[in-house]
This record gives C-alpha cells, structure tokens and sequence, in this order.
C-alpha cells in the first residue's frame, strides 16, 4: 500500500461544526480510515479524518499560504 498523505491524529479540543456530505465522499472517508487502520492503527472515523485533512491541504496550498502572507502584511 502506498505511503498515506496523514499522519497520527492528535485530539484536541472540538469546535462543533455541522456539515452534509455527499455518499460517495463518506465512503471514501471510511475507506481512508480503514487504510490508516492497516498502517498498524485503529481505524479512524470519517469525523476525524475531516480536520487533519482540511488542515492538510491549507498547509500545502501555496496559493493560500501568499494570500494568507499578502493579507498579514497589510496595515
């Protein structure tokens, strides 16, 4: 199996946020937390998954991250 893009999940505490998500995006999501379980885990559930996933792609989106500097260096 190829090397997954998350690592351990650290918990921290929640903010509640509600969302709906399509089928197909949920199973996906079962799926990525089943793979992580076969990684020498437990497998994860999809409400986990979600932060560390979003966190990820921010962390990686260079079009983000120039916005986020722009916009902290301006008065």
């Amino acid at each position: 199996m190829s090397k997954l893009k998350l690592g351990p999940i650290e918990d921290d505490k929640p903010v509640r946020l509600t969302l709906e998500l399509p089928a197909a995006v949920h199973r996906d999501l079962v799926a990525y937390g089943q793979a992580m379980a076969q990684t020498g885990g437990a497998p994860i559930t999809p409400d986990k998954l979600i932060v560390p996933m979003v966190s990820r792609f921010m962390a990686t989106d260079r079009g983000f991250a120039g916005a986020r500097r722009q916009s902290s260096k301006q008065p």
